[in-house]
């Protein structure tokens, strides 16, 4: 028996609306899925394998992702926006060349970052920077005693400091101390590590950061008394 011509005409509708929904879903999948599935961003490790065949985009996305805190660690360790520009462009030119020596034996955020405190290091040897020498022990007063350790926090510069002053005083070092301080104090490096990147004993790694922090506290102390005495004189 027909239907109702109106009866007809509904099912109709229902019908092509269920066919319209049905291609919908097969074209987005599953609305109450994970979005994340459907166009999830690659890792950064399957990044890395991609960029050791060559690709460029693989090799882009990984420029984008650590960019900024390479550079930020050659301005640190410079002092110079210019130099940390050219260093930092220097370092991704390292790591297009060397990233198929990549093996995953420690983070690759940490190889990057030695890559790129090696760039630095090769670029201040060069220019004959460093005004102290790494090998220079210390001497008279700065003599080590054996209860003392020099690679042992600072509780007098670990108070509250302006960091734009702190930050200053910093790019004031001479550039042998500002390099220790730099991978130890901000860095985290361990004195061991920094005597194999520096090419120093761990001895003089810690009489180093010892006069660098000696130093950045009498910088701040300067620093201190200027404003005290603009303060007066306004």
């Amino acid at each position: 028996m027909p239907l109702p011509s109106h009866q007809s005409h509904a099912n109709s509708t229902t019908q092509t609306t269920y066919a319209a929904s049905q291609r919908v879903r097969s074209e987005t999948g599953d609305l109450t899925e994970p979005r994340q599935q459907q166009g999830a961003e690659p890792s950064e490790a399957d990044l890395i394998q991609r960029a050791k065949l060559g690709d460029a985009e693989a090799f882009q996305a990984l420029y984008d992702k650590h960019k900024r805190r390479v550079y930020s660690l050659c301005l640190r360790m410079t002092a110079n926006t210019a130099e940390a520009e050219d260093l930092a462009q220097e370092a991704f030119l390292q790591l297009y060349r060397k990233i198929a020596t990549f093996r995953g034996e420690s983070a690759f955020s940490t190889w990057l970052h030695r890559l790129s405190v090696n760039v630095v290091l090769m670029h201040l040897r060069k220019k004959s920077l460093p005004s102290v020498s790494l090998e220079e022990m210390t001497q008279g007063g700065e003599e080590e005693s054996p209860k003392k350790d020099f690679g042992a926090d600072d509780v007098a510069l670990a108070g509250s400091i302006d960091r734009m002053q702190l930050q200053r005083a910093v790019e004031s070092l001479p550039p042998g101390y500002r390099m220790i301080f730099v991978l130890h104090d901000i860095e985290g490096y361990e004195h061991n590590e920094i005597a194999k990147i520096a090419g120093c004993s761990i001895g003089n790694s810690k009489s180093q950061l010892h006069k660098a922090r000696m130093k950045l506290r009498d910088l701040l102390k300067m620093n201190r008394a200027e404003k005290a005495g603009k303060s007066r004189v306004g």
